[in-house]
């Protein structure tokens, strides 16, 4: 079946070499911890907002880009500045700056931090429907309720009743994919959490140490998916065809294989985000596993033990706090949700380069777009009830 469709697609840019696009939109959101540690962050957008956006029309395609950004930081009393503030999108470069410049880093209180309710104001953004759509969710401490113990002000989670888990399925099904920017180190007891969000998605998971490169992982995010989306209606196609003939029996796993396979076979090229010149890391089964969990009550069920308390590495806060970060990370059925320096990801000592690379399609981009085409026509056809 998927044979049939792309072999015989009069989508232009399936049976081409070439990775250049036309006419596409994008929106573009920025979910931001605006919490005590993110300063260099928050400056390195700011400064950069502009290079970013020349950064992804680069090869002159004519691509209309809108920003959005939420700011977030916590509930009180950990907090009592703000939870949320959202700024809808805008195709106004000077607006989305002038919203950096109102954004600063200050307070923070326990720990985890109000992602639940960034994700919903996410959610609630004005979407174009036939836009590329990508969330940048720069972080480096974990939504309320991950893991029901201490260090938490909110260990059952969200108090408005948000589950993460449950948003970002939500807008998987409007087709927004999750791109987190994870600060590291801090991030590192959380880390498979995250990963699991941009899973659930289509997205993409990004370990950062230096905040000066943040530019180039924006624009090199938004390069590959644009590059992506002009596979979109085959593979929408296809995944429609499986879905309506075989329900939700059918093999994803497969259905990818066959995809990628054909994609090759014609010579498909895109654009692929890349640090030191190597692919960012695949998903693992644990991540998976994370992702298949129901919400933040099944995960914290699950839970085998606390966050560690080995190497502490302080997190400082406007407000002159600090938090100590353990190492040990918390389990999920024996699955740990930490994953340190040399635990798989790019070791937080090596020189960071990112930067999109024009280069053949492979299987991991095909398995983000069948996982993001498989949410929403599930949606589309009434399947997720």
């Amino acid at each position: 079946m998927a044979s049939d469709i792309l072999e015989h697609s009069s989508n232009p840019g399936s049976d081409s070499e070439s990775s250049e696009v036309e006419d596409t939109s994008l929106d573009l959101a920025f979910a931001m911890d605006c919490t005590g540690s993110m300063g260099s962050y928050i400056n390195e957008a700011r400064e950069n907002i502009r290079k970013i956006v020349e950064g992804i029309t680069l090869h002159g395609e004519d691509i209309d880009v809108r920003l959005a950004l939420v700011e977030y930081r916590d509930h009180p009393p950990e907090d009592s500045t703000f939870v949320t503030r959202t700024h809808d999108f805008t195709s106004d470069v000077i607006i989305m700056k002038s919203w950096l410049n109102e954004c600063s880093a200050d307070g923070g209180g326990d720990t985890p931090e109000a992602v639940a309710d960034a994700l919903n104001q996410v959610f609630k953004l004005s979407w174009r429907p036939d836009s590329v759509k990508i969330c940048v969710l720069i972080s480096d401490a974990p939504p309320h309720g991950l893991s029901g113990r201490g260090g938490d002000g909110f260990p059952n989670g969200c108090p408005n009743g948000i589950d993460p888990l449950k948003t970002a399925r939500d807008l998987s099904e409007i087709g927004v994919m999750i791109y987190v920017v994870g600060c590291q180190p801090c991030i590192l007891p959380y880390v498979k959490f995250f990963k699991a969000l941009s899973f659930i998605t289509g997205g993409q998971y990004v370990p950062l140490t230096d905040a000066e490169v943040l530019t180039h992982v924006i624009i090199g995010s938004a390069r590959e998916e644009i590059s992506l989306d002009q596979f979109t209606p085959d593979v929408d196609a296809v995944v429609k065809a499986e879905l309506e003939q075989k329900g939700l029996s059918i093999d994803e796993d497969a259905l990818v294989k066959d995809i990628y396979d054909i994609l090759r076979w014609k010579g498909a090229k895109v654009w692929q985000l890349q640090n030191n010149n190597s692919c960012l890391v695949t998903v693992d089964p644990t991540v998976k596993e994370i992702a298949n969990c129901g919400d933040m009550s099944d995960v914290r069920q699950r839970t085998g033990q606390s966050w560690g308390r080995g190497r502490g590495r302080g997190r400082g806060r406007g407000r002159g706090r600090g938090r100590g970060r353990g190492r040990g990370g918390s389990r999920v059925a024996g699955l740990t949700l930490s994953e340190h320096d040399n635990e798989g990801d790019q070791n937080s000592e090596t020189n960071e380069a990112f930067a999109a690379t024009e280069t053949e399609i492979n299987i991991a981009q095909v398995e983000r777009m069948v996982q993001k085409s498989v949410a929403q026509t599930k949606a589309i056809l009434g399947l997720n009830k």
